[in-house]
């Protein structure tokens, strides 16, 4: 992705605190966004997205959780797309597979960990943290239904 003047990438908005970490080649830690959509209850996954967020920086790290918001790629997120994410019945898990289609309707996506890898990636950050992974699903063996978080990771 080719840089802008105010340093954030095309189609991807990054987050000035973010942007700053990363221009100045300081620790950011990338975080999906999925487990607060689709992984708890509202208001407990805001609580915890925020409490990871500050372990984050308490170890002197930039957090940047990354979803999609009104087709928007979106790297550091403020409180309102927080609110957006962690209660919102139209917001898409999105993989790296359906990137191109929540983007093209405008959507609300919160990110699995490959749709994460992709986007940190893009924007420069090279580590992330998730609670877990996508795997092979049952009778896998047969049906080739793997996680593409587990493709992703390569």
């Amino acid at each position: 992705a080719s840089e802008l003047k105010d340093g954030s990438r095309q189609g991807i908005s990054i987050h000035p605190e973010v942007q700053t970490a990363i221009n100045r080649g300081t620790a950011v830690v990338a975080l999906e966004s999925t487990i607060i959509s689709h992984g708890m209850p509202y208001p407990q996954n805001i609580e915890t997205a925020k409490e990871v967020e500050s372990i984050i920086r308490a170890a002197g790290a930039t957090p940047a959780t990354i979803a999609i918001i009104g087709g928007q790629p979106t790297i550091g997120l403020t409180n309102e797309q927080f609110e957006i994410i962690s209660n919102n019945k139209d917001v898409s898990k999105t993989s790296r597979r359906d990137l191109p289609r929540v983007v093209a309707k405008g959507g609300h996506g919160a990110t699995t960990v490959s749709a994460t890898m992709v986007l940190a990636a893009a924007a420069g950050i090279r580590v992330f943290v998730t609670g877990g992974i996508g795997g092979v699903h049952r009778g896998g063996h047969l049906t080739m239904d793997i996680s593409a978080d587990l493709t992703e990771l390569g």
